[in-house]
């Protein structure tokens, strides 16, 4: 069999890949930059395997060629590939039945949601090391408070909700998701939360981590059901959050702010009590608060709808949803 490297880039090879994964029950992940793919002796694909950053996506195997070890040697070409790419802190989504397959090519389990997907990486001692890192940050009091929000960009709404956080807590800590996926950078995101809570006491503002989940870089190839890979990023996620961050931070309460508009983090805070509060976990649990969502004229504060007013072009309106700092960072950058 011979082995090549398909750049995303070229669209002839990526349709033929994209074929094969149809075939196999799978769809193409647009975030994958470049695909290591297998060809038997008359140039038809037989397997590949996908590199996004940090995360490997998209292995598959044509049903003829499985059991026939081509499974280790393309997973190791697919390493391969993310080293030279420069990725070598590597995660796998998968499902469950390919547990030991990817243990034997040193990865290792870090989050579950049987028995339709895990989570692994490529280090036995990567989280720890990042959960001794946050040991270091972690502050006195007996109710450590925590928000984790994609403030794509940071609303009025953002502020209320630390601010009534801070209400119920000794010291709040807030994560922003480090994806780029949105129409505002990862650090453009984190800038202005930290500039919009400057004058606030008793919050830490973080730099993000892999290891808060985002949806971004959850795969929804290999599963269809849209209801079960809610529910199933939610569980992974959240067990993450409940098992590895809170204990390292002293996190004992989490707060969240009603969702009358998207379904989808609807679900999620509801998914949030159970696996941080409820659920039967090797863990201590997690108090979830909601609160009420903050209104203007009756019109729930919400970073869509920012980003709906800068569309439109209603600068004038746009005061009334988005702090100052805010409002300079979008004149400042020419989205007013």
């Amino acid at each position: 069999m011979n082995f090549d490297r398909i750049n995303i880039t070229d669209h002839l090879k990526i349709s033929q890949i994209e074929s094969f994964l149809h075939r196999n029950n799978l769809s193409l992940d647009m975030s994958i930059i470049e695909f290591i793919v297998a060809y038997d002796d008359n140039y038809n694909i037989i397997a590949c395997g996908g590199v996004a950053p940090n995360i490997i996506k998209c292995v598959a195997i044509d049903k003829s060629y499985r059991g026939q070890c081509l499974a280790l040697t393309l997973i190791t070409e697919v390493i391969n590939l993310a080293y030279d790419l420069g990725y070598s802190e590597l995660f796998i989504f998968t499902k469950p039945e390919y547990e030991q397959l990817f243990k034997q090519c040193g990865f290792f389990l870090i989050s579950s949601a049987y028995p339709n997907a895990i989570l692994l990486e490529n280090s036995k001692n990567r989280l720890k090391e990042q959960c001794e890192k946050w040991k270091k940050l972690r502050v006195d009091g007996k109710k450590i408070g925590s928000i984790v929000m994609n403030a794509n960009p940071f609303t009025l709404g953002h502020r209320y909700l630390i601010e009534q956080s801070l209400k119920m807590c000794d010291h709040l800590h807030v994560f922003v998701l480090q994806e780029d996926a949105s129409m505002f950078s990862y650090q453009d995101r984190l800038a202005l939360v930290k500039q919009g809570v400057q004058d606030l006491k008793n919050v830490s503002v973080h730099n993000s981590s892999p290891y808060i989940i985002s949806k971004a870089t959850f795969p929804d190839y290999f599963i269809k059901d849209k209801k079960i890979l809610e529910n199933t990023y939610l569980e992974i996620d959240l067990k993450i959050f409940r098992k590895f961050i809170a204990p390292s931070l002293g996190i004992t309460h989490r707060f969240v702010g009603t969702e009358p508009i998207c379904p989808v983090t609807s679900e999620y805070n509801k998914n949030m009590f159970y696996w941080l509060q409820d659920a039967d976990m090797d863990a201590p649990p997690i108090n979830v608060i909601e609160f009420e969502r903050k209104n203007y004229h009756q019109k729930p504060i919400s970073a869509s709808l920012v980003r709906s007013l800068l569309q439109r072009k209603s600068y004038k309106e746009l005061l009334n949803y988005v702090p100052s700092s805010t409002f300079s960072f979008l004149r400042e950058n020419m989205f007013v």
